[in-house]
């Protein structure tokens, strides 16, 4: 074989190669075109769709202005700073059923005229009696004991002013003790007796208000 025909073949293989080669890295580049546009449109890393965030209903909380500190405060939400104070605010009922009577008339006629703090004491023991299954199960039951009460007489009890301070008072009392407004300093007391007595009971004493004497 002559010379230029050897060149005349090798130039023409390396023609060849050259074009298969540029044709083989078209298809590939075809190929990751194709992928490319084939993938969901994301954003970029580190960065976030402006609009998810810009959309008013994603404000979790209004603005201060919105809602004024004292917009949804009254002054029956405040706590009373007295026993006094609560007893004002106490609504008299317009008709006392069987237990709440029985418990506004002990504390009417056993504390009368006494403190505060002592007719809620008073109320309060007939109220644990009433709980604690060594007495009647009931207030009406407990003040109606027999030998419990002296103002009981002949199983009832005597006529009510009921139109005066005292029974406004004793009702307003035994609201506040039922519902436990207020604590007793007598609190968890069962028993009392006057000042001027002394039974010798030998029972745990809880305190001395007013005319009486409480104990456990």
């Amino acid at each position: 074989m002559s010379f230029r025909l050897k060149a005349a073949i090798l130039a023409a293989f390396a023609l060849s190669t050259a074009a298969a080669v540029s044709a083989s890295d078209m298809s590939i580049a075809g190929e990751s075109i194709a992928s490319v546009a084939s993938l969901p449109q994301t954003s970029s890393a580190g960065s976030q769709p402006a609009v998810v965030f810009a959309a008013p209903r994603e404000t979790a909380q209004p603005l201060a202005s919105d809602h004024p500190v004292d917009a949804f405060s009254t002054d029956s939400d405040s706590p009373a700073t007295s026993l006094a104070a609560l007893v004002d605010a106490q609504g008299a009922p317009e008709e006392l059923d069987g237990d709440m009577q029985c418990l506004a008339g002990a504390v009417y006629f056993e504390s009368k005229g006494e403190s505060l703090e002592g007719q809620l004491a008073v109320a309060r023991v007939i109220i644990n009696r009433a709980k604690s299954g060594r007495f009647a199960d009931s207030l009406c039951g407990v003040v109606y004991q027999p030998s419990q009460f002296s103002f009981v007489r002949r199983g009832g009890m005597p006529p009510i002013r009921t139109h005066s301070r005292s029974w406004r008072e004793a009702v307003a009392i035994a609201q506040i003790a039922m519902n436990d407004s207020w604590d007793s300093r007598a609190e968890g007391a069962l028993f009392f007796h006057a000042r001027r007595v002394s039974p010798g009971w030998g029972k745990a004493k809880l305190a001395s208000i007013d005319n009486h004497i409480f104990y456990r």
